[in-house]
Order: structure tokens, then sequence, then C-alpha cells
């Protein structure tokens, strides 16, 4: 049986719309990868499924996976509203344009990939791997506060 990889993400934003950063641990057996970045001018729900997209762009083949997020908005959009954005041609059921649509459509497209489960963590509750996130996350918002890095549209 194929071993699962766990993936824990996290954004943050100083400001929203602000300078912001994303975190991800990637987990597999004893082997562990983390990663992080960060832009300016964005927001915190941009850096959160930023977070979810790089760390699966670090896989290199399909694989079973548990994507660990304190994030609602990314755990709920997955799980429930994405169908009926796809359905209803990326508008809300307000039929007003999907935020961060570019955003979504590039998760949708690696998630198609695996074999995913989604769970939700409660953030800034203790959990080690969510705190790991966090501060991978706020590593990156200071990197690109530093750096000047190029804007990410903030939608």
């Amino acid at each position: 049986m194929e071993q699962t990889v766990y993936l824990y993400t996290d954004g943050a934003c100083k400001g929203n719309p602000g300078t912001g950063g994303w975190g991800a641990l990637l987990r597999y057996g004893c082997h562990e990868k983390e990663l992080s970045g960060g832009a300016r001018d964005t927001t915190n729900n941009r850096m959160e499924l930023t977070a979810v997209i790089e760390g699966l762009k670090a896989l290199k083949r399909k694989s079973r996976i548990e994507i660990c997020t304190d994030s609602q908005y990314v755990k709920n959009g997955m799980e429930s509203w994405i169908r009926g954005w796809k359905k209803n041609g990326w508008k809300t059921s307000a039929k007003q344009p999907v935020k961060n649509e570019d955003l979504w459509r590039e998760l949708d497209r690696l998630v198609a990939e695996h074999d995913v489960v989604w769970t939700w963590v409660k953030g800034h509750a203790g959990h080690p791997e969510n705190e790991r996130a966090d501060a991978l996350a706020n590593q990156g918002a200071a990197a690109a506060k530093q750096s000047g890095e190029r804007p990410q549209e903030a939608v």
C-alpha cells in the first residue's frame, strides 16, 4: 500500500491586501521538505491557495496526499464550492466572478493529478506542523517585503 504524503500549508498577510507569504511542509515517511515564498500587494486568501499549489507542484509523481490547512476558504472551496463555480462558468451563486479564479483553476488541475484528502486544522492552536507552516509563511512575507518581490495580483 502506498504511503501517504502529508502537506501542511499556511498563508499570511501583513495587511489584507498587503505583503504576504506562504509556507508548506511536505512529509513522506521520515522525509520532510519545507517551502516558502511571498508576494507584495496580495491577500491572505491568495497566499493560502498558493501554499497548497506550491506544495503540490513540489511532488514528482502521482501520490496519495492529505492536505492539512487552517483555511476553511481553501478546504470548502475544493470540497464544495468549486463544482458550482465550474458548472456556472466560474461565477458564484450570486453570479459574480469567482475571486482568485486563476489560482482555483491551477489548484483544481494539480489536485486532479493526485488522490487527495482535505483536513482542516485549527490555526494558532499549537498544532506542530501548522505552526511550522505558519512560521514558513511569515518568513516568506518577510523575504518578500525585503526583496521588493513583484506584486501578486490581488483579487
